[in-house]
């Protein structure tokens, strides 16, 4: 079975995140599977733009922590949705969480219904959201940003969008992807260019430095132990 589904209608792409059971977690396979469907949403002259989506009731709960990819693997996906050719819209109706919020991050349009929830769930397992970073701190409120790095909380919709992780309610789907359907190839091409400008900078800036950090968190002692306690479900050592 695909972890990643496609079906296309009228020129929209969706690709459908499809392991419900991992709740959609970020595992190698997932991944590989993931960019082979965007690179042929990026070569197909039919498809206008791309809708990244879900099954289930998780858009995705982050790294696969049992076979999580490579640092490397992820910075590449993320850039690659950055850089493809044509509109990519996040639709979320559910849960997302850490490396999912990456995700979002990459997407030029995020859509999410009003009882969704997200959190950055990272330093609770003795880490931090360094390569996601890429993505997030170019498009997030600061404060807001400080707050959800530190904390771990979950937030809503309504904050999300405050902090500009989200674009719009779900309600709006098809007002936003009959707009796409009118947009010209070249002009969706260019016009994605100029608004991604400043976010490929930090790719180039930032990339192999937050890579390293990821390396070193994942290799810690604190890490094991908190991947350890998540897998086991019981609090880790420091918690107070």
């Amino acid at each position: 079975m695909s972890l990643v589904t496609v079906a296309t209608d009228r020129g929209i792409s969706t690709l459908t995140l499809d392991s419900p059971a991992t709740r959609n977690a970020l595992s190698a396979p997932l991944l590989a599977a993931l960019v082979d469907a965007l690179a042929a949403c990026g070569k197909d002259p039919a498809v206008r733009a791309v809708v990244l989506t879900h099954t289930g009731s998780t858009f995705s709960a982050g790294a696969d922590l049992k076979a999580p990819p490579g640092p490397y693997a992820f910075v590449d996906l993320l850039r690659q949705i950055v850089e493809l050719p044509k509109p990519v819209v996040g639709v979320v109706d559910g849960h997302a969480r850490a490396g999912g919020l990456g995700l979002l991050g990459a997407c030029d349009i995020v859509l999410a219904s009003d009882d969704s929830d997200f959190a950055l769930t990272e330093v609770r397992i003795g880490v931090a959201p360094a390569v996601i970073s890429l993505t997030l701190l170019p498009r997030l409120e600061p404060r807001a940003a400080a707050r959800h790095y530190l904390t771990g909380e979950r937030f809503g919709t309504e904050q999300a969008r405050a902090m500009g992780l989200v674009t719009a309610s779900l309600d709006e789907r098809e007002a936003v992807l009959d707009g796409l359907r009118q947009g010209s190839p070249q002009g969706l091409r260019a016009a994605k260019r100029l608004v991604t400008a400043r976010l490929l900078e930090t790719f180039e800036r930032d990339a192999e430095e937050l890579v390293q950090l990821a390396a070193s968190l994942f290799a810690s002692a604190e890490a094991r132990e908190g991947m350890t306690a998540f897998l086991e479900r019981r609090d880790p050592t420091w918690r107070l």
